[in-house]
């Protein structure tokens, strides 16, 4: 694998280990991701997948081994909170939004975050809220049903709202599980598109299992086995390598 200095990276990891009850979740991890880059990281159920977004978010302290972001924050030193902080978002599997509440307030309620919360859900939102607001229900492609209960929403748009509130906040660099997950085709298609976009002005790392949907994002991709890199490159890159046919893709 070629090697970098942390200085041209976003996300810098280096000999991250994590060990529950004797099993190697990860295993000497190290790989890095370059500002601005869309990067989608692939493996076998096991990998490590989750476990190395638990690492970067703070979730699980690694037992060795050390998470650089930008450079010269140390992730594995801060908790969950500080993180998110610094501008690392995090969209997990399994969407969660505000059911009862119209798409348009969620993305209120996530542009308040822990200052306002609900006290101010109907508080007069300023110009460059509601113009922030109307751009990100642009980018998501919910821009005709702001006014919608989220409960209404498909399984995929329910995704899309998520990903959006996410966007409010503004970070540097998103972390999104499975975005493809139970969508149909044509929300599948939406969503590389999606992230393709975004990753127009931020630093987006993709956990995906579909294969398809990994091709439509056209990026580089990360083959995690056994807690490590297994291999590195364009998708036909790995899907052509002898080691992630037989551990991962099959013949």
């Amino acid at each position: 694998m070629e090697t970098v200095a942390p200085g041209d990276t976003i996300l810098y990891l280096d000999g991250v280990s994590v060990s529950f009850d004797g099993f190697k979740a990860l295993n000497g991890l190290s790989f890095f991701v370059e500002q601005g880059e869309l990067r989608a990281i692939i493996g076998p159920n096991g990998a490590g997948k989750t476990t190395m977004m638990d690492v970067i978010t703070g979730k699980t302290q690694p037992d060795e081994g050390m998470v650089l972001f930008k450079t010269h924050t140390d992730l594995t030193r801060l908790d969950e909170t500080r993180i998110a902080n610094l501008g690392i978002g995090r969209k997990f599997q399994k969407p969660t939004v505000f059911e009862n509440h119209t798409v348009f307030e969620n993305l209120e309620l996530a542009l308040a975050g822990d200052r306002r919360a609900f006290i101010t859900l109907f508080a007069r939102l300023s110009d460059e809220d509601l113009d922030r607001i109307t751009e990100v229900l642009k980018i998501i492609g919910l821009s005709n049903r702001a006014k919608r209960k989220a409960r209404a929403l498909s399984h995929g748009q329910k995704q899309w709202l998520e990903i959006g509130m996410l966007l409010m906040q503004d970070p540097e660099l998103l972390l999104v599980d499975e975005p493809a997950a139970g969508m149909t085709d044509a929300e599948t298609e939406q969503t590389a598109d999606m992230l393709k976009a975004i990753a127009k002005s931020h630093t987006v790392v993709v956990v995906e299992h579909d294969m398809d949907f990994v091709r439509a994002l056209e990026s580089r991709v990360t083959v995690l086995h056994e807690g490590s890199v297994l291999a590195e490159g364009s998708l036909d890159t790995v899907q052509n390598n002898e080691r992630v046919i037989e551990v991962y893709l099959g013949r």
